[in-house]
């Protein structure tokens, strides 16, 4: 297969190429003597040739140039794939139709499964079904209310998994530490969705890095201020952490969160009414949280696999907190999610967005 998307890519370089001689021709014998083409043309047409040319070195690379398949050092498992020049900045009509058709090939399957092996992946990662047109209807579960918990009342939903058959898992991020270019370049390359809860303190310094995040497809949800325990905090306390985070993330991002995770897992029932008065829909907690070495299974999920609807949760960190990096974590829940036959989806298309 890879043999026959490389052949097919040349013949596209080669149409694209004879496509530009008989322009060239054209123009030759239409135009005064002396005219050029069009530099944008000849600048679109190259571009879109090195875009091929990249793809189809990504695809049919020899094998001892990729990551080893079982225990490779950490540097072979943490080389990415080159990069690979996108069609915004090509001119021309017929450059951003190569560039498509390129795009077209690197989400082939071979190609995709050559990515995947250059981030150290076993194979490429299940690819999500579809959005749901009707969205999962989301209940509290009686062990997660903090009082009474009428619908009536308005208050958010607390869940740790969403309803659903669909073989799908939801990655959350929190906190918004370690900003780590190389996760926004896995993300891209391998199309993993995330959802990104940010804390104030800790992602103020960087907040273009989640904008950079939001631009790839990533959901941008609240986790608090400044990170507090917030059942030690009194009503307007609560209320501030969180309101007010929600004008940060959407003066800072322009998404205006649904969504709200309480630090440390930790809430009250004026918690759940502080989330509710500044606009929150759903509190997510979680199922499994994932570090660099190992996956936790927490609330109910002790039979070490996962389940349709699970969210698991890790955390914007680095080599100062983890013998690793967020790429490792990435890898081994990817690596374990289509293992047991789970695509990993956006947990914004399964929630309902008043």
């Amino acid at each position: 297969m890879e043999a026959l998307a490389a052949s097919d890519s040349m013949g596209l370089v080669r149409k694209g190429y004879e496509s530009a001689e008989s322009e060239k021709a054209r123009t030759r014998r239409a135009g005064p003597r002396g005219t050029a083409r069009p530099r944008a043309v000849r600048t679109g047409r190259t571009a879109a040739a090195l875009v091929l040319a990249g793809l189809i070195a990504a695809a049919c690379a020899p094998s001892e140039e990729r990551a080893p398949a079982h225990d490779p050092s950490p540097d072979a498992r943490n080389a990415a794939p080159d990069e690979v020049p996108g069609s915004g900045d090509l001119l021309s009509v017929p450059a951003r139709a190569l560039a498509a058709r390129a795009e077209r090939l690197r989400r082939a399957p071979s190609v995709r499964q050559a990515v995947a092996r250059r981030w150290g992946l076993r194979s490429a990662p299940l690819a999500p079904p579809p959005p749901p047109t009707v969205k999962p209807v989301l209940t509290t579960p009686e062990g997660l209310r903090r009082g009474a918990h009428d619908p009536a009342d308005g208050l958010p939903h607390v869940i740790t998994r969403v309803p659903t058959d669909d073989r799908v898992i939801f990655l959350t991020i929190d906190d918004g530490d370690d900003k780590d270019p190389r996760l926004l370049r896995m993300i891209r390359e391998l199309n993993v969705p995330v959802s990104a809860f940010l804390t104030h303190s800790l992602a103020r310094d960087g907040y273009g890095y989640f904008r950079e995040m939001r631009d790839l497809g990533a959901g941008i949800q609240n986790h608090t201020l400044t990170h507090p325990y917030l059942p030690n905090l009194p009503y307007e306390r609560q209320r501030r952490e969180i309101c007010a985070q929600q004008d940060n993330l959407e003066r800072e991002t322009g998404v205006r969160p649904v969504m709200f995770r309480p630090p440390f897992g930790g809430y009250d029932h004026a918690t759940l009414r502080a989330a509710a008065s500044c606009g929150i829909e759903v509190v997510p907690l979680w199922t499994e949280e994932v570090f660099p070495e190992r996956t936790e299974y927490r609330r109910g999920a002790l039979d070490g696999r996962f389940r349709p609807g699970d969210i698991v949760l890790t955390h914007f960190r680095g080599p100062a907190h983890w013998d690793g990096d967020m790429r490792d974590v990435l890898r081994r829940l990817l690596d374990q999610a289509t293992e047991e036959g789970f695509a990993v989806a956006l947990l914004e298309d399964y929630i309902e967005a008043p």
